[in-house]
C-alpha cells in the first residue's frame, strides 16, 4: 500500500482572508503536483482532506487534475494539531493507495509516527505543495518511497 501525504498548497494569510483560500501560486503549484502524478501513472483509490477550505481545494484540483472518477472526502482526524496515532489506526482500513491533503504540523508528525513510532523524531521538511510517498511493506513497516516539492516541477 501507498499512502501519498500532501501539504495543501500556499494559502491566503488569516489577516487576508480568514477561511484562507488558496492563493494563484497555490493553485498553480498544486496543477504542476496533478501534473506530475499523472504522469508517474500515480493511482489512488481514495482522497482524503482534512475539511478547510484550502485543503478541500488543493484536493479538488488535485481529483480533476490527475483523477477525475474520485471524489475526495473529509476527515476529522488529519487537522493541523490532531494527534498522528488516531488517524494511523485508521489507515489499516483504507483500501488501497490513499492520497491525504492536510497541514503542518500534523504532516511531518505523522510521517515519524508511521517510521519510528514518535511524532517528536521530525524528519520532513514540508512546505505548501510538497508531497511525500511511504509505502508499507511487511504488512506493517513504513518506508518513504519519495518527495517532491513543487519548485522541482519547473
Amino acid at each position: 500500500m501507498k499512502l501519498y501525504l500532501l501539504q495543501h498548497g500556499e494559502a491566503h494569510s488569516k489577516a487576508q482572508d480568514l477561511n484562507r483560500p488558496l492563493t494563484t501560486t497555490g493553485i498553480a503549484d498544486i496543477e504542476h503536483v496533478a501534473e506530475f502524478l499523472k504522469k508517474a501513472n500515480v493511482q489512488v483509490k481514495l482522497i482524503i482532506h482534512s475539511g478547510k477550505l484550502r485543503a478541500r481545494q488543493t484536493a479538488e484540483y488535485l481529483s480533476k487534475g490527475f483523477i477525475d472518477t474520485i471524489e475526495a472526502e473529509s476527515s476529522n482526524s488529519i487537522n493541523p494539531s490532531d494527534p498522528p496515532e488516531i488517524f494511523s489506526r485508521q489507515i489499516d482500513s483504507l483500501e488501497g493507495d490513499t492520497l491525504v491533503v492536510s497541514h503542518l504540523p500534523f504532516l511531518p508528525r505523522l510521517i515519524s509516527y508511521l517510521l519510528y513510532g514518535d511524532e517528536d523524531h521530525l524528519m520532513l521538511a514540508f512546505q505548501p505543495g510538497s508531497i511525500v510517498c511511504l509505502e508499507r511493506v511487511n504488512d506493517k513497516q513504513w518506508m518513504i518511497n519519495w518527495m517532491i516539492r513543487p519548485e522541482l516541477l519547473g
